[in-house]
């Protein structure tokens, strides 16, 4: 494993050397909670020369720092998500057939919604390898992948390589996905990657990858969901799997009833929303005889019900006071968020990021129920698109 750092730049943001004798480390967590939970943003420039109240309060000394990652859930605190808008596309046109992105001109920026004037540009160092396959996006790292796995943090730049992969791994475009099992600093945390045959999964700290076969028909897999300490995945038949990486790998299908459905959802998010698992679904409406002439495109939320065997999905009227955070690349992670009116937020919508191609328009935040027209912006999947994110330094800090 090697590590590299890159220094992303931003107005008003500088590097943090804290000196003298650290006379606040003693506090007791739960007063640093409370300090937590009123910073307003990661990045709050107030000027030129002043610090981030997030970076500069994790600046202060180790316990500070490690009192955010016991922070009780991410998804209490009262800062949305970042929005990461890649300022791509990275592919080359090549006449003999796709030519994979150059990562190394790869740069991008990091927006807050509670402060949309405020942004954070970064930019991969020209030491990047050129052609990368993008697998996802998991604890704040992109994970890219070639002849070798690269981890990038998307806040700090900071950059993770990974023991060489085995040969074959069929990693490529459309038919790769990769997380983290747990943030990258924490103990036995573990970096798996699964194509359409086999999952490879790699412990932090050691030396070589394991390989474990998929019982899937060689079916892309959609989308990784971590609920309840289980990891589960949904392929493109929609059949629902749980994942188990100890004692031993194991995987088992999860039964669903969808027989009351008159079709199955299209390609749905999963996101784990407290103690319920959701289900998103944004599904065609015609209001014509010609089903090509008007239409719109409604999101609905079903909560999954494991109480009963097989599963059966519910729908939701309301979020009440919650608002769900997605993108269409369903690779990348989706959040659930508490009150979001405290950064200024809505509740009762889902914000997805960059959902038409409009140069104007980096995120749509829709109300559930509402009616949406036109065609929504189809997810280049050889590249990064828009998604949210919370930064690496929230689940313990970057490597």
């Amino acid at each position: 494993m090697s590590l590299s750092k890159n220094t992303c730049h931003a107005s008003g943001l500088t590097s943090l050397t804290p000196s003298g004798p650290h006379v606040c480390a003693d506090l007791l967590d739960s007063l640093l909670h409370e300090i937590i939970d009123l910073i307003t943003s990661f990045h709050d420039f107030g000027g030129e020369e002043t610090n981030t109240p997030f970076l500069a309060f994790i600046g202060t000394c180790r316990s500070w720092r490690t009192a955010v990652s016991s922070f009780p859930s991410v998804y209490t605190f009262s800062l949305p998500p970042l929005h990461f808008e890649p300022d791509g596309p990275y592919f080359r046109p090549h006449t003999r057939g796709y030519q994979a992105p150059l990562l190394s001109d790869c740069k991008w920026q990091l927006n807050d919604p509670s402060k949309e004037n405020l942004s954070l540009r970064c930019a991969l160092p020209q030491s990047t390898p050129n052609t990368m396959y993008y697998l996802g996006c998991s604890y704040g790292y992109l994970i890219f992948t070639y002849e070798d796995c690269l981890l990038v943090d998307a806040y700090t730049g900071a950059k993770v390589k990974t023991p060489k992969l085995p040969c074959n791994n069929e990693l490529g475009w459309f038919s790769g996905i990769g997380v983290l099992s747990a943030p990258f600093s924490s103990p036995n945390s573990r970096v798996l990657l699964f194509s359409r045959a086999s999952m490879f999964e790699w412990q932090v700290g050691t030396n070589s990858w394991s390989v474990h076969p998929l019982a899937l028909d060689h079916e892309c897999i959609h989308q990784i969901v971590f609920f309840k300490g289980h990891i589960l995945i949904i392929d493109a038949l929609m059949r629902l799997h749980t994942v188990q990486l100890t004692p031993q790998f194991s995987m088992q299908e999860v039964a669903i009833m969808w027989q009351s459905l008159q079709t199955l959802p299209l390609n749905p998010w999963l996101l784990a929303c407290g103690d319920m698992l959701l289900m998103v679904d944004f599904t065609f409406r015609s209001h014509s005889s010609d089903e090509f002439s008007d239409f719109s495109r409604i999101f609905e939320v079903f909560r999954l019900d494991f109480s009963v065997k097989p599963a059966k999905r519910a729908k939701m009227e309301k979020l009440e006071n919650q608002a769900l955070f997605v993108s269409l690349d369903k690779r990348n992670p989706a959040f659930c968020y508490m009150n979001p009116e405290r950064w200024g937020g809505k509740s009762n919508c889902i914000y997805v990021a960059r959902l038409f191609e409009d140069p104007y328009e980096t995120w749509t935040a829709v109300e559930l129920g509402h009616m949406m027209y036109g065609f929504a912006f189809p997810p280049d999947y050889s590249q990064i698109g828009s998604l949210w994110l919370f930064p690496s330094l929230v689940y313990g800090g970057s490597q």
